[in-house]
């Protein structure tokens, strides 16, 4: 693309060639070209953003989403991290407290979460536990346990909240690399209403599905299996049925299909880690542990855990100096239907 100064230059040398005049760098004629020359280099820049738009190999944003329209998907929106709220009292009550819904709690990082329902801690009860979800929804409402421990506004009587059980489900809106990469692959694997590409593009559009896996005549022929996995992992049995529900309206005629969650194949990792002078121990294990927890989540749906990939994760942190991953010992294979799992996680740091 040229730039202000070569289109200004060509308007002095054409004008030059036109008239056989100069035109003075300090004169208002030339003053007026450099401001034309600006006019058009917007134009030139306009140009080249547009042309980016008509592909989807390039396209941004809402550009993007038009391509994938036209391709029949749209772009998976954030989803809330869900789980369960735990309120408590130093002593036992002696009448019933009333949790709104709507209580908004919060960790120290001030990501906040709401009850989604009304709750009573009876009277002679010290604690009671409420289904909440995180305020914002995206992946950073994915928190572990004990890490929600302030209340917004308590409710009366109320003494203390917390998470005993860690806040999952939580995802951030599908990014553009995802979504070029779900339009492309159309083109590529042509879904006709009857291949596999057909059913694991539309589990693929649903918002709550972060991977697929088609298996054709699992059960014999005629029948074909559709295991999803959710960012969680599991896919709970309203996502089930409501995916079975939509291809069966939309199934080849004599086809029996099935929607499955996927089979847990436990992993268990155990990663010694040399901190990096001057690194805060606890802090590189938090960090260690955290991506190694998010490295297992849905997307891994009949993908294998390569132990290079652990040893990337554990390297990018801030503040490792070397490691070594004892567990798992070689890479873990997995097949289509399986989804690898963290089991027992252990994290060895040392200064």
């Amino acid at each position: 693309m040229k730039s202000i100064e070569e289109i200004y230059d060509e308007m002095l040398s054409v004008f030059r060639e036109e008239t056989g005049a100069e035109a003075s760098a300090v004169s208002d004629l030339s003053v007026k070209l450099y401001a034309v020359a600006a006019q058009v280099y917007g134009l030139y820049v306009q140009a080249e953003w547009l042309s980016r738009q008509c592909f989807p190999q390039t396209a941004q944003r809402e550009w993007l989403d038009r391509h994938a329209a036209l391709r029949g998907l749209e772009r998976r929106e954030a989803l809330k991290a869900q789980g369960m709220l735990r309120f408590s009292v130093d002593a036992a009550a002696g009448a019933d407290l009333t949790i709104p819904a709507g209580t908004v709690c919060a960790t120290a990082g001030l990501v906040r979460f709401e009850t989604v329902e009304e709750a009573v801690l009876p009277a002679g009860s010290t604690w009671v536990e409420v289904l909440a979800q995180a305020v914002e929804p995206g992946g950073a409402g994915n928190v572990p346990t004990g890490s929600i421990l302030s209340m917004v506004v308590p409710p009366v009587g109320v003494s203390r909240c917390i998470n005993a059980a860690p806040f999952a489900g939580g995802a951030d809106a599908e990014s553009d690399e995802s979504l070029r990469a779900r339009v492309l692959e159309t083109y590529r694997r042509m879904p006709n209403g009857a291949n596999a590409a057909f059913y694991e593009q539309t589990a693929l559009s649903f918002d709550q599905v972060a991977a697929a896996v088609v298996l054709p005549r699992s059960r014999g022929i005629g029948t074909v299996d559709v295991v999803v996995a959710t960012v969680d992992g599991l896919p709970g049995a309203e996502l089930l049925e409501t995916l079975a529900g939509h291809f069966r309206q939309r199934r080849e005629i004599a086809v029996d299909v099935e929607v499955k969650p996927p089979t847990v194949k436990p992993v268990d990792v155990t990663v010694k880690v040399k901190a990096a002078e001057g690194a805060n121990v606890q802090q590189v294990k938090t960090g260690v542990e955290g991506a190694l927890r998010d490295f297992f989540s849905g997307e891994r749906l009949g993908r294998d855990v390569l132990v290079a990939q652990l040893y990337k994760l554990v390297f990018d942190r801030e503040g490792v100096d070397n490691c070594t991953v004892a567990a798992p010992a070689a890479d873990v294979a997995v097949s289509a239907g399986e989804l690898p799992r963290l089991g027992t996680l252990t994290v060895e740091v040392t200064a």
